[in-house]
């Protein structure tokens, strides 16, 4: 996030795109809501009538997988209009005039015609968004998890700049992350290209420092492989072993059958995780760790806001702390040795080799968490981005083209699937809770009643729901917050696991998968057959 949790109720607009942001985001999404109450305006786009649309100004409620084309319509709409910010992009950005003629192929009709939203709507939105001083982008899943989501990213950015709104309070581009410590992974270079801190491996002067850093001759410079790149090279035989830590790819992968298939052609797979998971079944050594209540340590969260993690209790049994193990399995199988005898340890390291965090030490987040880049220790934390100028110098604006998905319905499998989380369940880990799990026990995949009514459906009807892919039974709810022809599935539930449908095809450069958009066909199945298929993959 360029921009803090704080700020959005300082925003006058919120644009918000391809985000559940009530469930998936429930505090930040409760924030938004206040703020519509308060008389701020709303801009929410997305397939399906989340509930943050209630509270909207204005929704678009785009067909899936042309996100690219309505912000670049919108764009051509604002530079049509004079509502740029034109001394923002002469003193500060670069590429414009690339951008300003690409985007003069997406006319107000053409994109009225691909998006589904009436020009009209288009005119309201861009003139709000880009007149409106104060206004910030939200975006998540929505817009990343396509095969042409970076683009999708880059288009906001374009969005963002060209009106001005980036390196001010109350504004800015905010990604708000999937999971509580996503941010803080990222930043420890829980990525195949990076050190700690977003230095590349490649670059010979970061190679050298962290180096001497470390007290090493050598450290590799090539960029690793990405989870689905992973998983493809088990099947080829070129990959042999994984050491997966707190993930459960076989319920959270795209492509599902394809991961299991990589699992299973591994010489030897270790899981590291809470409980036996759909992954940890096929491990051949589970170590057991520890929960977030059980550690001492620190999260980063989505506004890039350190913070202090303590323990509350002791873990049971066997378990033991995640960056225990990982020593200890460091320096039996290496001559470089760890020596770290606690997580403070750890942090005043991090603090030494990546500037960002030099100054936030356990003293300053004893109550507080501080937001980086926070270099000294008389520093008070960053809290928005890019502020006078742009990290990298000047904002780099692109012509971005409409890609069309991977895969999109046709004669055989007519209807569209999407998927994402819902409130009842955070990922798989609360389907141990009893309590969630009374509130929400199985699957209610999502269909329009138009649909319900030519598959003569009636409520918690059971469905066989096939892709190219798969093949999974779920139980239905008939709505109308999902357009006619489109199912809308959660990835909670191992009974009818919907990523053995989706589409492993992924983003050209960072490989994520297209969960948002797969061909399916849909058709009644009788009732009790959820309960045969789920007997049959516990036996399995």
């Amino acid at each position: 996030m360029t921009n803090s949790i704080g700020e959005i109720e300082g925003n006058d607009v919120l644009f918000i795109i391809g985000s559940n942001t009530t469930e998936a985001h429930p505090i930040i999404g409760n924030k938004m809501k206040r703020a519509a109450r308060n008389g701020k305006k709303l801009i929410v786009i997305d397939p399906r009538r989340t509930e943050i649309a209630d509270y909207a100004t204005y929704f678009l409620q785009l067909n899936p997988g042309t996100d690219v084309i309505l912000v670049n319509g919108l764009i051509n709409i604002i530079i049509e209009n004079n509502w740029q910010a034109t001394e923002y992009i002469k003193e500060r950005c670069e590429g414009y005039e690339e951008m300003a003629e690409n985007v003069k192929k997406y006319p107000p009709d053409y994109v009225s015609k691909m998006t589904g939203i009436s020009e009209d709507m288009l005119y309201k939105v861009a003139k709000l968004y880009a007149t409106t001083e104060k206004a910030g982008i939200f975006y998540t899943l929505g817009i990343t998890e396509h095969t042409h989501g970076t683009d999708n990213v880059m288009s906001l950015g374009n969005l963002a700049m060209v009106t001005g709104h980036v390196g001010i309070e109350n504004a800015g581009v905010n990604p708000l992350r999937g999971q509580n410590n996503v941010q803080g992974a990222c930043d420890m270079a829980a990525l195949p290209n990076n050190f700690p801190g977003y230095k590349n491996v490649f670059d010979p002067v970061a190679n050298e420092f962290f180096r001497n850093a470390w007290g090493v001759e050598k450290l590799d410079d090539k960029v690793g492989l990405k989870i689905p790149e992973m998983f493809q090279a088990a099947v080829e035989g070129k990959l042999k072993g994984m050491y997966i830590m707190g993930e459960d790819p076989v319920l959270t992968d795209p492509d599902a059958n394809h991961v299991k298939h990589g699992l299973k052609s591994l010489d030897f797979l270790v899981v590291q995780d809470l409980y036996i998971s759909e992954t940890a079944k096929l491990a051949d050594v589970f170590l057991p760790a520890t929960c977030y209540a059980e550690k001492d340590g620190t999260f980063t969260n989505t506004e890039r806001r350190v913070q202090r993690v303590r323990k509350a209790v002791d873990a049971p049994g066997e378990c033991r702390l995640d960056w225990e193990i990982v020593q200890d399995i460091a320096n039996r199988i290496s001559d470089y040795k760890f020596n770290y005898k606690c997580v403070e340890d750890i942090w005043n390291e991090i603090r030494e080799v990546a500037p960002n965090f030099a100054g936030i030490s356990y003293d300053r987040i004893d109550k507080d968490g501080i937001q980086w880049p926070c270099p000294t220790t008389s520093h008070p934390g960053t809290k928005f981005l890019h502020q006078g100028k742009f990290t990298r110098g000047l904002g780099k604006l692109q012509a971005i083209e409409y890609r069309p998905s991977a895969e999109t319905p046709d004669e055989e499998y007519s209807m569209l699937l999407n998927t994402g989380r819902m409130l009842f369940h955070y990922n798989i880990t609360t389907r141990f809770s009893k309590t969630l799990d009374t509130l929400r026990p199985h699957e209610l995949a999502q269909i329009n009643p138009v649909d319900a009514v030519k598959l003569e459906l009636k409520e918690e009807d059971e469905i066989r729901v096939t892709s190219r892919r798969g093949s999974v039974v779920t139980k239905v709810t008939i709505t109308d917050r999902v357009k006619p022809g489109t199912l809308f599935m959660t990835f909670h539930y191992w009974e009818s696991p919907v990523n053995e449908l989706t589409n492993g095809e992924g983003d050209p450069i960072t490989k994520t998968g297209e969960y948002k958009i797969a061909g399916i066909k849909v058709e009644k199945v009788p009732s009790g057959t959820l309960a045969q298929e789920m007997s049959e993959r516990l036996n399995a």
